[in-house]
This record gives C-alpha cells, sequence and structure tokens, in this order.
C-alpha cells in the first residue's frame, strides 16, 4: 500500500513537471514555425506579408489572393528542419530524494530532423473575389535526450505537432488596396517523458495530451503605394488549447495513472511589410513581426482526481522578429533570393527547461525559384539560424527530486525547403 502512495505521488508531481516544462514551451519561438512555405525561405521570409508570390499567401496574408493571377492555384512543399542542441554541465546537481541517483551523462545531442509540410489552393469566384484554403504545421518540433542523461528527472522527450487549416477569402477594393480574412482550425497533439525518483527505481513517466478543438483567424491588408512599392499588414490572431492528457509510468511494475489538464492561450501575432521594385532585375523585401507573448505569465496544472498539481510561472515577454531580403531576377527563368533575419525568444534564463532551451536566433538564407513554364514554378531555399548560447540553472522545483541543470546549450537550426506551384 505504502509502494501505491509513493507511486500515485510521484506521478502526480511527473504529471505537473512534464506539462509545465513542455506543454507551455510549445509554444516558444523554436516552436513557432514561420515554414509554411518554401518561396519565402530564401529570404528568411523577410517581406512574406508583402510578397503573394503564390498560394501560401494565404498563411502569411491572405488579402495577397487578390494579386495572384486569374484563374486556380495550387502550392505544395514540404521543409526539412535539422535542430541541434547540445548541454555542457558545469556544476549540476543529482537527484537524491528519495534515494541518491547516478548524475548521468550530457545527454548528446537533443535535436534531430523533422519534416514540415503544406499544401495551399486558391481561385477565382467572383469579380474581385478570391478564396482559398491552407493546410500547414504552424507549431512543432522534437527534442530527445539520452534516458541516462543528467537532466532526466526534468525532460526526457518532448514531441509537439500540430495541424492547420485555414480557409480563406480574399477582395480586391480596387487597385490600390486588397483585404483578406482567414479562419484557422488547429489541432495540438504532444507527448512529453521525464524520469521519475521512486526511491527504490527509476521509472519513466509519459505524458500525452491533444487538443482538437482550436479556433482562430487571421486578416491582412495590401496597399500599392507605388507602382514598384507594396505595403502589407497582417494579424494572426490568438488560439486557446484546453489540453487534455494522461500520465502512465512504463515500468515492468503495476502501471498507475492520472488524469490532467491545463489551458493555454496561443499568442497573437502582428506583421509589417514592404516590398520594393528596385529595378528590373532587383526586388528588395523588409518586415517587423510582433509576438504578444508576455500575456502568459503562468501554467497551471489542474487534476480531475488530485485537484491542482502545479502553478509554475513562465513570465515570458513579447518578441520582435526584424527581416531583410532581395531577390535578384536573372532571367525569365531564374530568380535567385537571399535574406537575413533577428529573432528573439520569449523565454528568459530563470525560466528556460530543457524541454526547449531556446535563445535568440540569427537566420541567414538563400535560394532561388525555376519556372518549369509559364504556369508552372519550382522554389527551393537554405537557412542557418546561430542560436545564442544559452545558460540554464533548473530545478523544476525541488532539488531533491528533480536534480539541479546547470550548464549551457549550444544550438543551430538547417533548413532546406522546396516547393512547386501551379496555375491552371
Amino acid at each position: 500500500m505504502a509502494r501505491v502512495g509513493i507511486r500515485k505521488t510521484a506521478l502526480s508531481l511527473a504529471v505537473a513537471g512534464a506539462f509545465a516544462g513542455g506543454a507551455s514551451q510549445a509554444h516558444a519561438s523554436a516552436f513557432a514555425l514561420i515554414e509554411q512555405s518554401a518561396s519565402g525561405l530564401g529570404n528568411s521570409y523577410a517581406g512574406a506579408a508583402a510578397a503573394a508570390e503564390d498560394a501560401s499567401t494565404i498563411f502569411y496574408n491572405p488579402a495577397g489572393m487578390s494579386l495572384l493571377p486569374g484563374g486556380m492555384q495550387v502550392s505544395a512543399g514540404l521543409a526539412l528542419i535539422n535542430l541541434s542542441a547540445k548541454f555542457s554541465d558545469s556544476g549540476s546537481i543529482a537527484s537524491t530524494s528519495p534515494a541518491p541517483r547516478p548524475l548521468g551523462n550530457d545527454g548528446g545531442d537533443a535535436g534531430g530532423l523533422s519534416a514540415v509540410p503544406n499544401v495551399y489552393f486558391a481561385m477565382d469566384v467572383a469579380p474581385n473575389w478570391k478564396v482559398g484554403v491552407g493546410v500547414s504545421v504552424p507549431f512543432g518540433l522534437k527534442t530527445e535526450y539520452d534516458p541516462a542523461w543528467i537532466g532526466r528527472f526534468q525532460a526526457i522527450k518532448s514531441d509537439i505537432s500540430t495541424l492547420n487549416i485555414n480557409p480563406s477569402a480574399s477582395y480586391k477594393l480596387n487597385e490600390t488596396v486588397s483585404l483578406g480574412f482567414g479562419l484557422n482550425y488547429q489541432s495540438i497533439d504532444a507527448e512529453l517523458t521525464k524520469a521519475v525518483n521512486l526511491g527504490v527505481a527509476e521509472e519513466i513517466a509519459d505524458i500525452k495530451a491533444k487538443d482538437n478543438s482550436g479556433w482562430g483567424y487571421n486578416v491582412g491588408a495590401m496597399f500599392q503605394l507605388a507602382p514598384d512599392t507594396r505595403l502589407g499588414v497582417s494579424y494572426r490572431s490568438s488560439i486557446k488549447y484546453h489540453l487534455t492528457g494522461t500520465a502512465t509510468f512504463s515500468a515492468n511494475q503495476p502501471v498507475a495513472s492520472a488524469n490532467a489538464s491545463t489551458d493555454i492561450k496561443m499568442p497573437d501575432s502582428a506583421s509589417i511589410a514592404v516590398q520594393h521594385r528596385l529595378n528590373s532585375g532587383w526586388t528588395l523585401l523588409a518586415d517587423v513581426t510582433r509576438t504578444g507573448w508576455s500575456k502568459i505569465k503562468e501554467l497551471k496544472i489542474e487534476s480531475d482526481t488530485l485537484g491542482t498539481l502545479n502553478n509554475t510561472p513562465e513570465n515570458f515577454k513579447n518578441t520582435w522578429r526584424v527581416g531583410v531580403g532581395a531577390v535578384y531576377r536573372y532571367d525569365d527563368a531564374w530568380s535567385i533570393k537571399m535574406g537575413a533575419a533577428y529573432d528573439q525568444t520569449p523565454v528568459n534564463d530563470t525560466d528556460r527547461t530543457p524541454r526547449l532551451p531556446d535563445n535568440n536566433r540569427l537566420w541567414l538564407s538563400f535560394g532561388g525559384q525555376y519556372k518549369l513554364s509559364k504556369d508552372g514554378t519550382l522554389d527551393f531555399g537554405y537557412a542557418h539560424l546561430f542560436i545564442k548560447n544559452a545558460t540554464i540553472n533548473q530545478n523544476a522545483g525541488s532539488t531533491a527530486a528533480n536534480g539541479l541543470l546547470a550548464g549551457t546549450y549550444k544550438g543551430s537550426v538547417d533548413i532546406l525547403g522546396a516547393q512547386f506551384a501551379y496555375r491552371f
């Protein structure tokens, strides 16, 4: 009976710890995927809200559909994202309660390769009216450590995936102004694991959570300020999730389990972008995006049987992303793209967790477009993200139970994308 009581207590702590360090961080900068097309990757997505190159404008600014050629447009793409996140210890402390445990190793590379697909369709429905739909993955990435690593009592695996369905419409008000509106239906799935110190043994707590009922909207406008200059503004609303999950122990013992839930409100974002055709060869792009993370102050975890499990301070801060880019039209078939961007993280040094050891990053990218025919194009791009070294000093509420993870993360991201677009 005492054994069962210990397991249930440890399980409730595992649920709280896994949600607190994982589900809330699922919406941090490194999990917020801007890679919703390959046509903008070569420019580091600079000026995306003003570009309107193909049907993927549905995600960045639905008003851009009004600028697409008449008829129907379809685009499909894939981005391969390779994250590297390596921890270096500088004074970590092992878990000691209810029994001493070995410190463990550095965990290896917690990153890995993830595939982010997207597909979009747009068509004319009436004079000055277009409608379309996009299917994309706006949030999702994965970190996973060696099960015997130093921080195993705080995190081992964090796997977050989302799906966004975005029906949209645009209206061309006149030759200089276009407007757009879209609805967003999102679902999210998460799997989070960590070790639990039970005294007589270490066991793995596996938390699975999901929500299939997230709704939001996005709006935008395009302004042709001059024959060669276009301004785009766009806004994406916050989306509220009610995540429900089940935690279980995975060991050769009788399995204990408990339910848990939390409410998370994804922040809104607003972008302003400009595209300027400098001459017949060069087009310049720039944008600024603000994301309202500061509304997330804490994460409260509830259980239907155990009451409040945890109330974790998050203290996220608002972030800014600034991008610049250029497109050079080499000839009628080839265009060359390049870009750079600076992207802030909402995570501060105090609240950083091993589930997402995020920090500010610098984008550098290049790519191109090849016109296969008058109706078909192939886009491709590559970006490297230099992530600032991130310090961590985290015990997830208890050094005795979870150990103290103290050290530095070194990280980077490589992104390779390709996209095919066709009009008919």
